[in-house]
């Protein structure tokens, strides 16, 4: 039986019925459900609406339902139940008998649906949080394993400047790191508990929903019962930072598409995360890395979705509200999955030392310690850039790259050039100059990873 059905006498369409029920998308949220429905039995006994025995006698028949559905989440799926609370409260009855009518005193479904929620964003999180955790690990400890492996750094996909394969690794550990703080933050954000805030204007029994709030796990309860029930701003937020973190993800793997690729042959896939043609034997496609690509726009799809369907509600709680769940619950998934192949593919990568080491020698790459040598011989940085473009396209007519240009050649640029130059030109010399904070020197590196390891 529907829990709204004594004000209407027709029947409810077949289609509408189908349309409306939510059960095979928020069935997810079961435990959240019981839980919720638990605390508040012990809001209710202390407010003398259930007796201490009424709330010891719901609350065990809504452990024993929790431990069904933690056997097999799926059995809620048999229902044809409306929502995931229709199906809770039915089982309920089917327990206590009337008893279990009483517990949705002074509650509503707006309330209910709004802590459900955020509890299980608040679990989810908890989760997520690991997977940053084990994909910054891995990717730490590649970077110390690579910190020796120089690197073609690229701008516009041109090779600009020598790094180390370490520091390409530290940057995503950068972005990576914050997203776990904007994870955290988000959760610092959902940490309110709505419970007691009814349908819209609060419950009319004298709850102490700051006790409430601490039974479930919250840090407070909500401060308005208005905002409470129509507030989706932790789903936003949790798809938001998944989204972010996606595009992070989709960045890494467009990186090692294109290093893994014949053409660069930087590094190679571990076989356990690509695949082969079903025509051509030769092939090893880096199917992980373009999945994980691929599947940030669904992420940020489902962002986009649900700002969408909040950006026009008026207070309070809209039926459009139900449709926040099945994006955020596919977004997470799938930045969930992304992460863990994230890290396999991590803990798998060869580099191939002696091509990326060509590879940051040709593209002249040293152009700018040559201007900078320049500098230091009093010639103004603008002057030298411009010496040097000079150089680097009579280097290129020659085909010889700028350190095997004789000195005679060099000091038709520049009569400032002298023998000394070449010392500046060597890749090690490009790298050991960036000993600023964040630089790629070796220097700057070991000491990232040792703050890192604290």
């Amino acid at each position: 039986m529907a829990l709204w059905g004594g004000r209407f006498t027709g029947e409810t369409s077949q289609l509408f019925k189908l349309f409306n029920d939510s059960l095979p998308v928020d069935y997810r949220m079961a435990e959240q459900d019981i839980i919720g429905s638990i605390s508040w039995s012990r809001a209710l006994a202390s407010v003398n609406v259930l007796s201490a025995q009424e709330q010891h006698d719901l609350e065990k028949a809504l452990n024993d339902l929790l431990l069904v559905v933690k056997e097999n989440p799926e059995v809620v799926l048999e229902s044809d139940a409306e929502d995931i609370h229709s199906w809770v409260e039915g089982k309920l009855i089917d327990a206590v008998g009337d008893l279990g009518k009483k517990l949705h005193t002074g509650r509503s479904r707006n309330d209910q649906v709004a802590t459900d929620l955020k509890l299980w964003c608040k679990q989810q999180c908890e989760g997520l949080d690991e997977l940053l955790g084990e994909l910054i690990a891995a990717l730490v400890a590649l970077a110390e394993r690579e910190q020796d492996t120089v690197l073609p750094g690229y701008t516009h996909l041109q090779r600009a400047q020598p790094v180390t394969f370490a520091h390409w690794c530290l940057a995503y550990v950068e972005m990576f790191t914050r997203d776990k703080k904007r994870l955290a933050n988000a959760v610092d954000l959902l940490n309110t508990s709505p419970l007691g805030c009814g349908a819209l204007a609060g419950t009319a029994y004298d709850i102490d929903r700051e006790e409430l709030a601490k039974d479930l796990g919250f840090a407070r309860a909500t401060r308005n019962s208005l905002d409470s029930v129509s507030d989706r701003d932790h789903v936003l937020e949790l798809l938001s930072v998944a989204s972010i973190s996606s595009v992070h993800l989709s960045r890494m793997a467009e990186d090692v598409i294109f290093y893994n690729s014949g053409e660069a042959g930087f590094l190679e896939m571990s076989d356990n995360v690509t695949s082969g043609s079903s025509l051509m034997p030769q092939k090893k496609n880096p199917d992980a890395m373009e999945l994980i690509r691929g599947k940030c726009g669904r992420v940020v799809g489902a962002l986009t979705g649900m700002m969408t369907t909040m950006k026009a509600l008026p207070l309070a709680y809209n039926k459009d509200m139900q449709e926040d769940k099945e994006g955020l619950f596919d977004a997470v998934d799938t930045w969930s999955i992304c992460l863990e192949m994230a890290v396999l593919c991590m803990q798998g990568l060869k580099t191939n030392p002696e091509r990326t080491y060509q590879a940051a020698q040709a593209g002249y790459s040293n152009a700018t310690e040559l201007a900078d040598y320049l500098v230091a011989k009093q010639i103004p940085f603008r002057e030298a850039h411009h010496i040097v473009g000079e150089a680097v396209v009579y280097a290129i007519e020659q085909k010889k790259p700028l350190e095997d240009l004789e000195l005679a050649e060099l000091k038709q640029f520049s009569d400032t050039i002298e023998d000394d130059v070449y010392q500046h030109l060597t890749i090690e010399a490009c790298l050991e100059k960036r000993l600023a904070l964040g630089g790629t020197s070796k220097e700057q590196v070991k000491a990232q990873l040792a703050q890192l390891k604290k």
